[in-house]
């Protein structure tokens, strides 16, 4: 059986821990926050630490397998690291980190460890999205010509009034990293490395909570010569409103939407047809809103098949770098138009 441990105790972590106990045993949790290291840890029976470090000296990597990090996004890297030199594996929550170089250390860490390193991207399980990605692979859709991407969601001001992180530079890192790397990691595995952005954004409306833009449009050349455009905002009002992903390529056209790209809404392919696709599962909700789609246990049971029957990892650090490199070269555009 493979033994996890969780570090940090908020909303995502609870979400991880229905599954642990499905394909595993919850070892210990930890987070900073007393209250919730508490409360978690009662509700599964396990002993709980207020910091990652003394966790790691009461327990060893025969007592823990799996380190699951599910902190503030600018404490993902050191946290993962150190796990990683504790001889243990990590599955790591998006992002992977909000610094590129950060990503690189996490990767080399677990390479000198000979430990592996899981990156959670769940979007990549949603029936359409898998549909999408077998017909592009398939060559369905023939010659890949343009991709655009919409993100349309609501994040109010109780939203970060509720946390002491979100809506910071330093932890947070940016509306890109928090509430739409999902979307920005799909744009890299359904068509490849980007090459030229440029990009605008501004904090319209949450000048009291958000230290970073809160919309943003970016026109994207990948290296492959197909053209992009993203277009996001957490200003839709009162609610969540759409996230979708819209592909045009020579032989067809499909549009996966929906509010989390949870929905087939348009296909037009050249002799072939999209049909049967399960119903996927709800996104996570957390009460005053709601995130991704919950398919956690898919993440999970790939940690089981990689460590248990040496399957493929199904987001790798490398592919968890990517999406941080091109939300550098978008935030780094966008930046540089402030300036202008």
């Amino acid at each position: 059986m493979i033994k996890f441990a969780l570090i940090g105790c908020g909303r995502i972590a609870k979400r991880h821990a229905e599954h642990i106990i499905n394909y595993g045993k919850l070892i210990a949790v930890c987070d900073i926050i007393e209250n919730n290291a508490i409360q978690l840890a009662s509700e599964y029976n396990v002993p709980y630490f207020l910091t990652i470090q003394e966790l790691l000296i009461n327990y060893s990597s025969d007592d823990i397998d799996v380190v699951v990090v599910c902190t503030p996004n600018g404490l993902h890297a050191e946290h993962s690291i150190l796990a990683l030199k504790s001889g243990m594996h990590v599955v790591c929550e998006k992002p992977m980190a909000i610094k590129s170089e950060d990503c690189r250390i996490m990767i080399q860490e677990a390479e000198k460890a000979n430990k592996r390193l899981f990156i959670v991207k769940q979007n990549r399980f949603n029936p359409p999205v898998v549909a999408l990605k077998n017909a592009i692979d398939d060559n369905k859709l023939g010659k890949i010509l343009s991709i655009q991407l919409n993100c349309f969601w609501n994040r109010n001001e109780d939203y970060y009034a509720s946390s002491l992180w979100k809506g910071t530079r330093n932890l947070d890192g940016g509306t890109l990293f928090t509430q739409f790397s999902h979307f920005i990691d799909l744009l890299y595995w359904l068509i490849g490395d980007i090459k030229e952005v440029f990009a605008f954004g501004g904090n319209l409306n949450h000048k009291n909570s958000v230290e970073f833009e809160d919309t943003g449009v970016a026109s994207l050349r990948f290296n492959n010569n197909v053209l992009g455009t993203i277009n996001y905002t957490i200003n839709s009002y009162e609610k969540n409103m759409e996230g979708s992903l819209t592909v045009f390529g020579e032989k067809g056209t499909i549009k996966v939407g929906g509010q989390y790209l949870n929905e087939l809404e348009y296909q037009h392919i050249n002799s072939f047809l999209i049909k049967g696709l399960p119903k996927g599962n709800p996104s996570n909700n957390y009460g005053s809103y709601h995130g991704s789609m919950s398919n956690h246990h898919f993440v999970y049971e790939n940690v089981v098949d990689v460590l248990k029957s040496n399957g493929i990892i199904a987001t790798n650090g490398f592919e968890g770098l990517k999406t941080v490199e091109i939300i550098e070269k978008i935030y780094l555009s966008i930046r540089k138009n402030e300036s202008v």
